[in-house]
């Protein structure tokens, strides 16, 4: 356990183990000690990571391809998108209506209308697979690249919910699957995931007074009392290396990374999402609307976040807000049309802000960003307004990542049930990422990787026309 104390006497001596007790940073598992030896040891390999960072927005519910990327307006009323369609930058490509900020944006990335995720039971699948150790596909990476950034010591594996930028929003859903979940890989590859225990502080475990703690600019304002303090009473100089090292980590860079405070003001409104979908104009009688306002309130700013967190050597950043995609129309879930609304234009906005942002500063060969969810939504609209679990068809976008952008792969059936030709699947998408993060040439010659885990690493086949 770490533990600060509030306040430090002009002129007192405080002993090492008074001001700082190095038992945990709570980091995927890893004591902050363990964190910064971890690190020590990394610079001295040459692991076989690239300078790459992937993002992966999982879109928990199943997204309907329709009403997204695929809307079909040459079928039937009961089977093309509720929402209509919108042209896009790709001429004779069209996206759902609620997407006209993307459509602008169309030749930045690439849309796959042949993802088959192989069922329609809710779940974390494209993130957590079954048969890859029950792990978080970040936990694969960090197995291979190791837990922290040699360089940066940012973790390599982070998970963002909506309280990682909300301390008021719902507790993250994991009925369907535990995304922070390393599975067989082992406890100290797991995502670190910012705000589980309601804020920030919370997951550092920074002991300080509760006055102190009633929220992360205290937080920082008294990490910054605490270093100039400790700076005018000259203990910092008789700190071993490892001991700086994680001094400087906390009141440093890990801080600062999950700190929004830091970025210009107009970036962050520029994310924004919260003003598009106003709590109080959600309807009430759907169970979900809790969580169609967490979705609307955080969306933005975990991308935002997400962005800041590669920025600082973090190599897999998982991304999700609520269970909202699943749009039956029933006593939980709104209609396709008013389900759109709450979902899909902050959707629309924080994915296109963040290819602005991303664009603008000159990463796109660096963060790669992948965008779907554990199934598709049938071909035909159900008779209150919605669609029901489809496994055999989904949506996928990526852009970035150095790929080839600006197309659409594969094609789907006249009814937008099937792939017609180029099939996607999640062992694929997997492939992709890893190949975009590793060289997997090298991964295979590595010593100490577990077999299944190697496997699991360095099988299947990166989607074709993306390389």
């Amino acid at each position: 356990m770490l533990t600060f104390h509030d306040s430090i006497p002009a002129g007192s001596v405080m002993g090492r183990r008074n001001f700082l007790r190095a038992g945990g940073l709570a980091l995927g598992g890893l004591t902050l000690g363990d964190l910064l030896t971890v690190q020590a040891a990394a610079k001295a390999k040459n692991l076989p990571v690239r300078d790459k960072s992937v993002i992966f927005l999982f879109m928990h519910g199943g997204p309907s391809q329709f009403e997204t990327f695929d809307p079909k307006m040459d079928a039937p009323s009961n089977i093309r998108s509720a929402t209509g369609e919108v042209k896009t930058s790709i001429p004779g490509i069209t996206f759902g209506a609620t997407f006209p900020k993307l459509a602008r944006l169309a030749d930045k990335f690439t849309v796959v209308r042949s993802f088959v995720t192989g069922d329609g039971n809710h779940d974390i699948k494209p993130v957590v697979s079954r048969d890859t150790l029950k792990a978080n596909m970040g936990s694969l990476y960090s197995r291979v690249a190791g837990p922290v950034n040699p360089a940066t010591t940012m973790p390599t594996n982070i998970a963002l919910f909506p309280r990682a930028v909300n301390p008021g929003a719902g507790e993250a859903v994991r009925n369907f699957g535990d995304l922070a979940s390393a599975g067989e890989v082992g406890a100290a590859y797991a995502p670190m995931v910012p705000g589980a225990g309601g804020g920030l502080q919370e997951d550092l475990k920074l002991h300080l007074p509760q006055e102190r703690l009633n929220d992360r600019r205290g937080l920082l304002s008294s990490l910054d009392e605490f270093r100039r303090r400790i700076d005018q009473s000259g203990q910092i100089e008789t700190m071993g290396s490892i001991q700086q090292q994680a001094f400087d980590t906390l009141l440093g860079g890990l801080s600062g990374a999950f700190d929004l405070a830091g970025e210009d003001p107009r970036v962050v409104a520029r994310y924004d999402t919260a003003p598009l979908v106003p709590r109080d104009r959600i309807n009430k009688k759907w169970n979900n609307h809790k969580n169609y306002g967490d979705h609307a309130e955080s969306l933005g700013k975990l991308l935002l976040m997400a962005r800041r967190l590669c920025e600082q050597g973090c190599g897999f950043v998982t991304v999700t807000t609520s269970f909202v995609w699943d749009m039956h129309a029933d006593v939980n879930n709104a209609t396709l049309v008013e389900g759109m609304g709450y979902v899909g234009t902050p959707f629309d906005h924080a994915v296109a802000a963040f290819i602005e942002d991303i664009e603008a500063r000159g990463l796109s060969e660096k963060i790669l960003l992948v965008c779907c969810g554990e199934m598709g939504r049938a071909p035909t609209i159900n008779k209150d307004g919605g669609r029901d679990h489809w496994g055999n068809l989904a949506p996928l976008m990526l852009y970035g990542g150095g790929l080839k952008m600006g197309q659409v792969i594969g094609q789907s059936t006249r009814n937008g049930g099937e792939p017609a030709s180029d099939i996607v699947t999640p062992r694929d998408l997997m492939s992709t990422i890893m190949h975009t993060l590793l060289d997997i040439g090298e991964v295979r010659l590595m010593d100490g990787i577990p077999k299944n885990v190697l496997d699991a690493v360095t099988g299947g086949q990166p989607i074709k026309g993306l390389t």
